[in-house]
């Protein structure tokens, strides 16, 4: 089999944004995928779904500007370019930049203009055209002629688009059965539906229920194979130096081989939890929890971070994925439970309760509340762990509208704000082409130490810096709280969120985990948004 051109995937990718049906899009980007060449089939599938497969390449949006012209005629194939972009993404050191810059350059001198714009939207991450990873998996599936379960199963458990369609084409089922969970690589975290009541979330888990806690910390999965520990976050990526008491508490549970799920929270003296944001960002005061507070806090975790300097993390478990040799995700809820219970210490658990009906369900709600955290999940206890999928066995209840949106655009502040960037523009993801709907702004909720932080992000995500108004690349995502949705001639979208602030910046959620308008639209129309 002979390389395949970059152009031809430019023009399959440019396709691929032209169509709009899904079976369409799916049969360009299989036969794509038959026609690489088993070497370019990491690289090639990447590309396809808008990703690069180095990670870090120091090429920033600056980077792209002043390029040198497109190429009359194409000679890059898909195994060149990613030779030149590892190259790339390999330069560091003294005169890194320059270095870098002159790659770059001679890569685009190469390159069509068709092949160009390719790049360009690889580069910056801006590439929309359709070929999200669901639809990938479904390509994938059709040129492997393997079935689309198959796929997607793989799919969460390495994490990895591009390694299982490495695996699929090369081996079939039999390939793609090779991808069990393995400890000490992440796996797509379990996820949940959202309701606007407790009584809403039974009716869609059945009862009997387990009502858990819903901590409004960070989501942490840990895996520890004998004396070898790794935290990742639900994004997968990995944080274990940043949570020496996360580590110190693990390491102090019995078992040696375990994958646990749960989520990491900064706590005050009092053991009630701080604003998220002093979690995330692990402020740089020193809290040290009381172990005699509404939640204790394990010796371990106490000691490791009495060297930190820094606000203590105290991890809190709800499942167990993985122990000593058996992988549970395909047992029921209870039994991993059980498994769970049996072998970390109670101190490390999420709070939970067994529940027949809505009365004690609300109490257990009212609970959380009270001690000051997010709300319940609710959860039924006969599902699986349903890796990496939003199903109605979880089904999270807060105390009020929540969205998971873009910003799209800042505005420059004015009186006590001015020189900051203040007002957010939101935007929700319109599922079926990529884009962001705008629903609205606000610059509610904003402390100053947000204001400074938001400022300096946003001018590195800019694109476009007005006297008013700068507009930024669509990435950050941001958790903002309202008070529903109301018609609006405003907006593109025709609605408007009402009273809306901000509650957090979310860091470990990409722009295409955000909302979607369709949520949007379910919450307008007073329907529970999943």
């Amino acid at each position: 089999m002979s390389c395949v051109r970059f152009l031809d995937l430019a023009a399959t990718s440019a396709a691929v944004g032209a169509t709009s049906g899904r079976r369409a899009k799916v049969e360009l980007l299989a036969d794509a995928l038959r026609r690489l060449d088993p070497g370019e089939v990491e690289p090639g599938a990447g590309y396809l779904a808008g990703e690069l497969r180095q990670r870090q390449t120091g090429v920033g949006y600056a980077s792209l500007r002043d390029l040198p012209p497109p190429a009359a005629e194409p000679t890059l194939t898909v195994a060149a370019v990613d030779a030149a972009i590892a190259q790339i993404a390999a330069v560091h050191g003294s005169g890194s930049q320059a270095r870098r810059r002159a790659l770059l350059g001679a890569l685009y001198a190469a390159a069509t203009a068709d092949e160009q714009r390719l790049l360009t939207g690889l580069f910056s991450g801006e590439l929309r055209q359709g070929a999200q990873a669901g639809l990938l998996a479904d390509a994938v599936a059709r040129a492997a002629e393997v079935p689309v379960a198959a796929v997607r199963r793989a799919l969460l458990l390495a994490g990895d688009l591009r390694a299982v369609a490495v695996a699929a084409l090369a081996g079939g089922a039999a390939g793609l059965a090779g991808f069990g969970l393995q400890v000490g690589r992440p796996l797509a975290p379990m996820l949940a539906q959202s309701a606007p009541s407790v009584d809403e979330a039974l009716a869609a888990t059945g009862t009997p229920a387990v009502v858990d806690v819903k901590l409004d910390g960070i989501r942490i999965q840990v895996h520890r194979s004998g004396t070898d520990i790794a935290v990742f976050t639900r994004s997968l990526d990995e944080i274990t130096t940043r949570v020496p008491e996360v580590v110190a508490a693990v390491r102090a549970l019995p078992g040696r081989e375990l994958v646990l799920d749960g989520e990491a929270i900064g706590l005050d003296e009092t053991g009630r939890p701080l604003p998220f944001q002093q979690t995330s960002s692990r402020a740089a005061r020193r809290t040290t929890p009381s172990t005699t507070g509404r939640t204790p806090v394990a010796p371990a975790v106490l000691a490791a971070a009495a060297s930190t300097g820094a606000t203590v993390l105290t991890p809190y478990f709800f499942d167990l994925l993985h122990l000593d040799g058996q992988d549970l995700i395909d047992s029921p809820g209870r039994e991993r439970w059980a498994a769970l219970a049996g072998s970390v210490d109670s101190s490390l658990l999420v709070g939970r309760m067994e529940v027949d009906g809505p009365e004690q369900a609300a109490a257990a709600f009212t609970a959380a509340l009270d001690a000051g955290q997010e709300g319940v999940v609710v959860k039924a206890p006969d599902a699986p762990y349903d890796a990496g999928r939003r199903g109605a066995a979880w089904v999270k209840v807060k105390p009020r509208h929540t969205l998971d949106l873009v910003v799209l655009a800042v505005e420059w502040g004015s009186g006590r704000r001015k020189g900051w960037l203040s007002n957010l523009h939101l935007g929700a993801r319109d599922a079926r082409t990529g884009d962001f709907v705008m629903l609205g702004k606000t610059f509610k909720g904003l402390t100053d130490e947000l204001l400074r932080w938001q400022t300096e992000r946003f001018l590195d995500l800019a694109v476009e810096r007005g006297d008013w108004v700068v507009r930024v690349r669509p990435e950050q995502v941001v958790e903002i709280a309202f008070d529903g949705v109301q018609t609006s001639s405003r907006y593109p979208g025709g609605m408007a969120l009402r009273f809306a602030r901000v509650v957090r910046y979310r860091d470990d959620k990409s722009a295409a985990e955000a909302d979607t308008i369709d949520a949007v639209r379910a919450i307008h129309a007073g329907r529970v948004s999943g």
